[in-house]
């Protein structure tokens, strides 16, 4: 386990490096290779998503990978307050900064992951090659909304055993123990009350320059911003996967990866 001080906090953090060989046997090109940040989710959600999904596979394929606990996930610290969405652009500034991190980074952001992503896009841009975001929307005034009827939802409902139970029944023992520690973190924090508080980006994305991938389930409506996005971000690729929800990183991951796999190969090449 790698814990480093990122500022206001300590952060864990995963690193893979690079195999210098593909994983069909292939030698690497020479050169410094391009670096993915993986991002994850809120609550039910840490680094572990991505060890056990894209990261060792980016790296077997050339790709240096950062994975790292979101404050108040994991190992990472879970301070009694902030976590405004500019606090968490923050701590992956911080954490690229004590890596000594100088290359633009491909950043790959899952449900609230993606967010954090494009705001650390818009913040700064000049530390960011391209930006993916998995089943997300971007920090403007419509996520704000969202969010904070989705995380009042969830404040409320996991305050219940019998929710916690009903998750049990329906979708496993491991899922019921993610939603318990996910009740806790809203309880003990004001994660659900600062979240939506925090900084935006306009919602004519003008302050998004870098190339983005925007890959979605058609199951959960968040794929209806497909269009606007594309029409908003000149360099924008957005993917709908059919009969597909949330969990797209989890239950597409062969799918998932070779879209993102592709897309940094691309702007690689390209010095993007």
């Amino acid at each position: 386990m790698t814990v480093i001080n990122t500022g206001a906090i300590t952060t864990h953090v995963q690193r893979l490096d690079a195999q210098r060989t593909g994983a069909e046997g292939e030698g690497v090109a020479e050169g410094e290779p391009p670096v993915v940040v993986f991002v994850h989710g809120l609550l039910t959600d840490s680094l572990a998503s991505y060890y056990f999904t894209l990261g060792p596979a980016f790296a077997a394929e050339g790709i240096d990978v950062i994975m790292y606990d979101l404050r108040g996930h994991g190992r990472s610290d879970r301070p009694a307050t902030g976590y405004r969405l500019e606090c968490f652009v923050e701590d992956l500034t911080g954490l690229l900064d004590a890596l000594g991190e100088r290359r633009p980074v491909h950043v790959v952001g899952n449900s609230f992951g993606g967010t954090i992503a494009v705001a650390f896009a818009a913040w700064h841009p000049e530390r960011v090659a391209t930006v993916t975001m998995i089943e997300s929307e971007p920090p403007v005034a419509a996520w704000s909304r969202h969010i904070a009827e989705g995380l009042a939802d969830a404040r409320e409902r996991l305050r219940h055993e019998d929710a916690i139970a009903w998750i049990a029944e329906h979708h496993g023992a491991h899922t019921a123990k993610l939603s318990r520690a996910a009740g806790r973190i809203l309880q003990t924090t004001p994660l659900a009350q600062e979240v939506p508080a925090g900084r935006l980006i306009d919602d004519d994305l003008s302050a998004l320059d870098r190339p983005l991938l925007a890959i979605y389930g058609d199951q959960t409506g968040l794929f209806e911003q497909a269009p606007e996005l594309e029409a908003k971000v000149a360099q924008c690729r957005t993917v709908v996967m059919h009969d597909q929800g949330h969990s797209v990183l989890v239950e597409r991951t062969a799918e998932t990866r070779d879209l993102i796999l592709g897309w940094v190969r691309e702007h690689t090449l390209v010095g993007a």
